[in-house]
């Protein structure tokens, strides 16, 4: 856990020194915001006993990013993979983070995960694994640069 925590912290060090060059401020405020939540929803997952495997999953045939992969003991002690997509905001007034995962997000997702399911190398997995749709919503208010996190387990991928 520790060694966790360390990590963490030498990556937000990391994150200054890099916002304070001209090619981190080319970014827009929103996409360093999501970076950020990306970062801080993977240590929280960690924390909860995911193992990570996978981050920013792209596939060449179709459109769309898996945020993070990884596993997660079930409550029957069975592991359990993965499919997270994280949503950061920095307040709640506009409309709930979770809600930004539409029906089109949706579907993009539910293509990606099929792609990543079908190169899982059969010899470790010669039937496809248990999975799920989870969603993380991070939110940066208030000013204290600590983030609150929301865990939607099992969320509904289909359309």
């Amino acid at each position: 856990m520790l060694s966790g925590r360390v990590t963490q912290a030498i990556l937000r060090g990391l994150d200054r020194i890099a916002s304070k060059t001209s090619i981190a401020d080319e970014a827009p405020a929103h996409l360093r915001t999501g970076r950020r939540g990306e970062e801080d929803a993977y240590f929280y997952l960690r924390r909860r006993g995911y193992i990570m495997v996978a981050r920013n999953f792209r596939t060449a045939r179709h459109r769309g990013e898996i945020d993070l992969i990884g596993w997660d003991r079930g409550k029957d002690k069975e592991d359990v993979l993965c499919f997270i997509e994280v949503k950061t905001r920095t307040t709640r007034d506009v409309k709930p983070a979770q809600a930004a995962v539409d029906r089109k997000k949706r579907h993009d997702l539910r293509v990606v995960i099929r792609d990543y399911l079908r190169a899982l190398p059969r010899r470790q997995f010669p039937e496809i694994p248990q999975w799920r749709f989870d969603v993380v919503t991070v939110y940066y208010e208030g000013g204290s640069g600590r983030p609150t996190f929301e865990l939607f387990q099992n969320a509904a991928i289909s359309s």
